[in-house]
């Protein structure tokens, strides 16, 4: 019943935040402008979440548990639960592996009571998602999904990592039962004293079992509302997750080759490691490529483990690209347009992003983003672009050290673009 002496809402209502009240209609009747900004307020909720100057897991050995059950056949996800379930771990491989090029990821599908590897621990994105791509057609939806057969599979693997790498297991399923063996709590039992982290997505209702799997080995639990729901759920496994208290820590031994072209009148062509075996992708001499430094084994493609030696091969950006996890850019100050432009003395008043140099209008930025370092003031989405994509404040990188301290006082010239970074 609603409050007698407030009768504006029902006492169950002020529990939930009322997205609807700010979706209105713009000049032509559309509604799109309100959705995005809906949207960009969650991105930077989640970019204000992150701490810098924790302990992560960056090596990733990650194992994506699929259901291919009868249960993803309901289209409440269009078209089918598992076509949209396909399609958004295409878009999950190729992102992890940018954000973490120097991990790890497997997929094993889990239909009629079993469980199969659809691709083993690899750190390239093109293998997985061919395998993910070949799912489409090749493998009928029957049966029940074993929770049990697929833990174990993937903790068989992840039993053999080394202590210093981060092991996790990613459940995305679509059945509300699973026709286990024997009983699961002892398979849970194992994954947490092993240190694997079990992360479930569940796309029909929350499930207890696999909200218990989460809270014993410290993983994220989440229901799936929708499509838009399910992409943000699923990209938030992205980020390496803090390292657990069953994580070592100690010197790993990487090379970093370079990549070599012979020259010659005739240069010889040779072979790489990484197709010799392959059966997808027959091996071709070619003569360039990348040679271990340790036993100088040639690859066509970097991160990669050598076959040979087992040194992990990389290169300078693939570890600048998993540091900026550990220092993230710091959240910034959002503010009132109007009280930035009058309020504070800037000379000259702000009126353009300093990113992008769109014109900031009270109209349509009404609310801008200031960074507490160099004291530039940014549109939203230049924020968002910041913390997600480039991860370091434009103002910072192009305004010497010793003038931030002045900035507010004598403002520098902001760059022309972006793309100077």
């Amino acid at each position: 019943m609603a409050d007698e002496e407030d009768p504006k809402e029902y006492r169950w209502e002020t529990g939930y935040e009322k997205t609807w009240e700010a979706i209105k209609e713009d000049d032509d009747g559309l509604i799109e402008g309100s959705v995005s900004d809906i949207i960009q307020k969650a991105k930077r909720k989640r970019q204000a979440m992150k701490r810098g100057f924790s302990k992560l897991g960056m090596m990733r050995h990650l194992y994506v548990l699929l259901d291919c059950s009868e249960a993803m056949t309901v289209p409440d996800l269009k078209p089918t639960r598992f076509i949209c379930s396909l399609k958004l771990l295409e878009l999950f491989i190729e992102e992890f592996f940018d954000q973490n090029p120097i991990s790890q990821l497997g997929v094993i599908a889990m239909k009629a009571k079993r469980a199969e590897k659809i691709s083993e621990l690899g750190g390239t994105s093109r293998k997985h998602i061919k395998a993910v791509h070949a799912l489409t057609n090749g493998v009928p939806l029957v049966g029940e999904p074993s929770l049990q057969n697929g833990l174990e599979l993937a903790l068989k693997t992840l039993r053999m990592i080394p202590q210093h790498a981060s092991r996790e297991i990613l459940v995305i399923m679509g059945s509300l039962t699973s026709c286990d063996p024997n009983d699961v709590h002892l398979t849970i039992e194992n994954l947490k004293t092993e240190g694997v982290r079990c992360s479930v997505l569940s796309l029909s209702a929350e499930i207890r079992i696999c909200k218990f799997l989460c809270t014993e080995t410290g993983g994220l639990f989440g229901a799936v509302l929708d499509d838009a729901h399910y992409k943000d759920q699923l990209l938030q496994h992205i980020d390496p997750p803090q390292a657990g208290n069953q994580q070592e820590f100690s010197l790993i031994k990487m090379g970093f080759p370079h990549g070599k072209t012979e020259s010659g009148k005739e240069p010889p062509l040779t072979m790489c490691m990484c197709h010799i075996d392959s059966v997808d992708e027959p091996a071709k001499l070619t003569s360039g490529g990348y040679h271990c430094p340790q036993c100088y084994s040639k690859y066509c493609e970097l991160p990669v483990e050598c076959s040979a030696c087992g040194l992990t091969l990389a290169s300078a950006p693939h570890l600048a690209r998993s540091y900026h996890h550990l220092f993230p850019v710091p959240h910034f100050n959002e503010l009132p347009l109007e009280q930035v432009q009058v309020q504070e003395p800037r000379d000259p008043p702000v009126t353009n992003c300093y990113a992008c140099q769109k014109t900031l209008a009270s109209g349509t930025d009404k609310m801008v983003y200031e960074c507490d370092a160099c004291k530039q003031v940014f549109c939203i989405d230049c924020d968002i672009f910041i913390h997600e994509t480039l991860h370091s404040c434009v103002g910072c990188t192009t305004i010497p050290a010793s003038a931030q301290t002045l900035q507010a006082r004598k403002p520098v010239p902001p760059p022309h673009s972006m793309s100077i970074i």
